[in-house]
């Protein structure tokens, strides 16, 4: 048996027997005036953090989610749209598809304003989505792709390129270490699918992202999730496991390099009440100005002793250099 057959066994399970444990996001499950999410769907949040971001969600969006779980984050993907078929769900899984549908029938119960229709369930593949080309302004996957081995992960990554519009975002949840595993970890089967032993370092993870022509990547949180350790797992030390939420923006990809934010800012305290580098960005006295990675290594090679630049806070949250 394939580790993506293991994959659907486990998930198969936890759609017709909901396992509240089977991930463990670190995010309180937010309810929006008017927003009512039903206990099953909370008890079937098979994610390792959230993809709902409404600074993401204005104007209507289509949105395309992949892996849909109990069919929160769908139900609240279309809490922003309220448009029939406005949000696609795609999963590999019959019975989770199946779990969904009956999780929305109880969301109509509580919240008067949502529809089924809201939400249009496919059978699919990540790897070979059933959706066209350019058609989706966000798509998100929360606590999938780390499930994926490399070849899957970068035919993943570029279905979900194709799908997006030009400038669409792919807002993504996964877990993450910085650890090397070894190999018994990295094979075991179950221990991939239940998002463990497939975390990639995230400068691995973030280059896949952009090796799939992604020109904008933003890091918006870096948390704590998991622990293997060497009484329950195959390993002689403790493995911290972290979990990223990220957007990847199909923006072009810049002659220089993508625009990575770590949550770096830059600080100009000189003489002069601004500072110009002439390539776009003007520091104003005093003001913090979110900086992408590079931004941040061009200034820093200036060698000036009045501007001051932040390490990664693993947090941005926009209103940047780009």
């Amino acid at each position: 048996m394939s580790y993506l057959e293991t994959t659907k066994d486990v998930y198969r399970e936890a759609a017709l027997t909901p396992d509240v444990g089977l991930c463990c996001t670190t995010n309180p499950v937010w309810e929006l005036p008017g927003l009512k999410i039903p206990r099953i769907m909370q008890e079937m949040n098979y994610g390792c953090g959230s993809t709902v971001h409404a600074r993401d969600l204005v104007n209507n969006p289509r949105t395309l989610y992949v892996g849909v779980g109990g069919g929160m984050e769908l139900l609240q993907f279309a809490y922003f749209s309220r448009q029939r078929s406005g949000v696609i769900g795609v999963d590999v899984v019959d019975e989770m598809l199946e779990a969904s549908r009956k999780n929305f029938k109880e969301a109509e119960e509580l919240n008067p304003w949502f529809s089924s229709d809201f939400v249009d369930l496919k059978k699919g593949d990540a790897t070979n989505l059933p959706v066209e080309d350019n058609s989706i302004d966000v798509a998100a996957q929360n606590c999938l792709f780390n499930i994926f081995k490399t070849d899957e992960l970068t035919q993943a990554l570029k279905e979900m390129y194709r799908v997006l519009k030009p400038h669409g975002r792919l807002v993504m949840s996964d877990p993450t270490c910085e650890q090397e595993m070894n190999e018994e970890l990295r094979n075991d089967e179950r221990l991939r699918a239940l998002c463990l032993s497939g975390s990639l370092p995230i400068s691995e993870y973030v280059k896949a992202l952009t090796d799939a022509g992604f020109g904008t990547i933003e890091i918006r949180a870096r948390k704590p999730y998991r622990i293997l350790d060497p009484k329950n797992y195959p390993t002689d030390e403790l493995i911290y496991i972290e979990s990223i939420e990220v957007a990847a923006i199909k923006d072009p990809m810049p002659e220089d390099g993508p625009c990575i934010f770590t949550g770096k800012a830059a600080i100009y305290y000189g003489d002069q009440d601004h500072f110009d580098d002439g390539k776009g960005h003007i520091l104003v006295k005093n003001q913090p100005l979110a900086i992408c990675d590079k931004t941040a290594g061009a200034l820093a090679s200036l060698e000036r002793d009045d501007i001051f630049i932040s390490e990664s806070t693993w947090h941005y949250d926009g209103g940047g250099c780009c």
